[in-house]
């Protein structure tokens, strides 16, 4: 089968680790995959046997903004029809992340038997959560019309009920398929050395972002009490990064919460720290909470809009769920710190490589 997956740029998010997973995983498994990117930005090694091509936007046109979508979508068919005459068509299409479905959604070329729509967060919370009035409502049908009627894979069930209950698209079909992890990989990573092995530390895996509460998990990690260092495993922008190392300065806890930036392998992290903590406000699915579990490290999350509470509640651990406030977080801290539960390492292989992949193998009419 040929596969194809598009996505906007590879810089070190979670959603781009996915494509690289599947990507892989389906090769591994005798397809052809190929990958485009529409941005010139990659931070993950591209898997061997796939074909990866970048398609950057190159225009510097005053009114570049205006065209941006019919233009690019131009070219991307344009690379599509190359490819196809030179290799086959595709079997099924990929379009991960909304600024990529937005320009797919122009395409010419790709019909809608093939073509699926990734929906990798909760789009009414990322998009629409800051806005209001008429403002929230034009957003709303801006979004809305690129997925309407359309073919959707959701990560989660609350990736799926987000898209019908808070933004009102009915899909042409939906398929709820959970993200892949490749176990055996995670392992062998996890088993490499570790800069803090050896000592007792909590530990966040996320970029600087808004949606990931930093502000509410140094609140919590202050009202804890708890005296092990936290580690914060990340990158961002850099008004936010330094609002945020303010604000652990302001809590008096600077000393005690470490800034480890980007980390191309942080499997070792995971696995020595006592404890794994998600603060945000929603996360499409939680990939790092399933990376932790694989890892044998307990984990607390927010019990926030998407897939943490499906993984937890899942997975027997319904109690490491915390409220969306700092005291309730600080709470959870304490409870699993101090009692970590026992983790079912059966259960977390319905997560592998291939069974996810057939999944999405299964969707080819």
């Amino acid at each position: 089968m040929r596969i194809l997956m598009i996505i906007d740029g590879l810089p070190g998010g979670g959603a781009e680790k996915v494509v690289l997973t599947l990507s892989q995983g389906m090769q591994q498994m005798g397809h052809d995959v190929s990958l485009i990117s529409l941005r010139d930005v990659c931070n993950y090694p591209i898997p061997a046997g796939i074909h990866y091509q970048v398609m950057a936007d190159t225009s510097r046109k005053p009114w570049r903004k205006l065209t941006e979508l019919r233009r690019r979508a131009k070219m991307l068919d344009q690379a599509i029809a190359t490819n196809e005459q030179q290799h086959g068509s595709y079997d099924l299409v990929f379009s991960n992340l909304h600024k990529t479905d937005r320009i797919v959604s122009q395409s010419k070329v790709l019909s809608s038997e093939r073509l699926w729509f990734c929906i990798h967060g909760i789009l009414s919370t990322s998009y629409l959560g800051h806005r209001t009035g008429l403002d929230r409502w034009l957003k709303k049908r801006k979004v809305a019309r690129v997925y309407q009627g359309q073919n959707i894979v959701a990560v989660s069930q609350a990736v799926g009920n987000d898209l019908r209950q808070n933004l009102l698209i009915q899909p042409k079909q939906l398929a709820v398929i959970n993200n892949p992890f490749d176990i055996d990989a995670i392992a062998q990573q996890a088993a490499e050395p570790c800069q803090l092995a050896g000592q007792e530390y909590l530990i966040h895996v996320g970029r600087f972002h808004p949606h990931k509460r930093h502000d509410r998990l140094l609140k919590a990690y202050a009202l804890s009490g708890i005296q092990a260092p936290l580690a914060l495993v990340g990158t961002g922008d850099e008004q936010h990064t330094n609002a945020i190392k303010k604000l652990a300065s302001e809590l008096n806890i600077a000393d005690r919460v470490l800034f480890l930036g980007f980390q191309a392998n942080p499997y070792p992290l995971i696995k020595h720290a006592a404890m794994l903590v998600l603060s945000s406000d929603s996360e499409g699915f939680g990939n790092v909470l399933i990376e932790a579990l694989l890892c044998n490290t307990p984990v607390v999350s927010t019990r926030c809009p998407g897939g943490p509470e499906e993984i937890l509640e899942n997975n027997g651990m319904g109690h490491a769920l915390a409220e969306l406030n700092e005291q309730s977080l600080a709470d959870k801290m304490v409870e699993i710190y101090a009692q970590p539960p026992e983790i079912n390492h059966q259960q977390l292989l319905s997560y592998g490589l291939q069974p996810i992949c057939q999944q999405y193998l299964a969707l080819k009419i």
